[in-house]
């Protein structure tokens, strides 16, 4: 069984940092990418940032030069590092493994950044 486990979520007020953690553990295949997606209330998951092995990083414009997305193969976990976040921010943060035959999600964590 895959599992995805996150951390790094909380509050924080604007202009401030939180760094997210996803170890992935279990039998997969060959990864595709590994990233970070965000939802809230209302409006469909988007992608936040997404780092496939060999390529640049893929992140959504509203967070370019702000958000940091960076792997470790060798262990399996992604890492999102936040910085200068504002109020719009806040959502639940997912994170995504893409293997060659399937698609995991963790349970998600909560980002919450106060004005």
């Amino acid at each position: 069984q895959v599992r995805l486990v996150e951390s790094g979520g909380g509050l924080v007020q604007a202009g401030g940092s939180l760094r997210l953690s996803c170890a992935a553990s279990g039998r997969f295949s060959s990864i595709n990418a590994m990233g970070w997606y965000r939802q809230v209330p209302g409006k469909q998951r988007e992608l936040v940032a997404r780092l496939a092995l060999g390529h640049s990083p893929d992140y959504a414009d509203s967070v370019k030069g702000r958000f940091t997305i960076s792997r470790d193969d060798a262990k399996n976990t992604v890492t999102l590092q936040m910085n200068s976040l504002n109020p719009e921010d806040t959502a639940v943060y997912f994170c995504n493994l893409w293997t060659i035959d399937a698609d995991y999600w963790g349970q998600g964590t909560q980002v919450t950044v106060s004005s």
